[in-house]
């Protein structure tokens, strides 16, 4: 005679099923993706660009040790920029398409958000000769060979120019694509800024948190608080990088 399921097993078993389903579901939800011990990747760019996951996947008040914190990523469903810088957050808006509100708070929501704490930095002076994001870039990768990755950065100075934009996804907008994605998005022109950078550096997070084409995602404020959002382009005057004490 074959074993029979009783009815109690059957709904124990049942019950452990969907708890597992459940736990797995929020995992995904959540999609913290690998393990670091010093950078949190929540959700992922592709998500929202292709799939179209534009609510927010963290709420930024529920991060509840804030000392050091750094952080960048878009608002929720593409309405603004986010970045947390030493601890203290910023939401840029537009207003026009050359004026933008900038805002200090933590109430707010990312589709997809990376974050790290850094109460400590190494000042690292910048040849003359890293003038781009480019050459940034390079210089960056070169410096960190045998630091564990990923990391948070920042660099301070002078720009001699920049431009830096700001989501703006009209209301109700459907996405499935990137060029989608940026329907609505302002780009704006900086002259002469003495600026803060933030950085988040990976060459595996392509599309996480990082564009397809770059190993950084960058976000610029002025040190007057009045500007902010994503770089995109940029012309460095005489600037220091500042990477984590580890």
């Amino acid at each position: 005679m074959r074993n029979q399921i009783k009815p109690l097993q059957f709904v124990s078993i049942l019950v452990v099923l969907l708890f597992s389903f459940a736990c797995n579901s929020a995992k995904h939800d959540q999609d913290i993706g690998e393990s670091y011990a010093d950078v949190n990747i929540i959700s992922a760019m592709k998500k929202v660009m292709w799939s179209g996951e534009l609510q927010g996947k963290i709420d930024l008040d529920t991060i509840t040790n804030k000392s050091g914190l750094q952080g960048i990523g878009p608002q929720s469903y593409l309405k603004g920029e986010i970045l947390v810088l030493d601890g203290k957050s910023y939401v840029s808006k537009v207003l026009t398409d050359s004026t933008m509100s900038v805002t200090e708070t933590y109430q707010t929501k990312a589709p997809f958000f990376v974050y790290s704490r850094v109460n400590e930095w190494q000042a690292i002076k910048i040849p003359d000769a890293v003038k781009d994001i480019k050459s940034l870039e390079k210089f960056v990768n070169e410096r960190t060979t045998n630091a564990k990755r990923p990391f948070a950065f920042k660099v301070v100075g002078k720009i001699n120019n920049a431009i830096i934009h700001i989501q703006n996804l009209p209301k109700g907008t459907q996405v499935s694509s990137p060029k989608e994605a940026h329907q609505g998005q302002v780009n704006y022109q900086l002259n002469q800024e003495d600026v803060e950078i933030l950085g988040f550096f990976s060459t595996e997070h392509q599309r996480v948190f990082t564009h397809h084409d770059t190993f950084m995602h960058l976000h610029l404020i002025t040190q007057d608080r009045t500007k902010m959002g994503h770089l995109d382009n940029a012309e460095f005057g005489n600037i220091t990088l500042y990477l984590p004490v580890r």
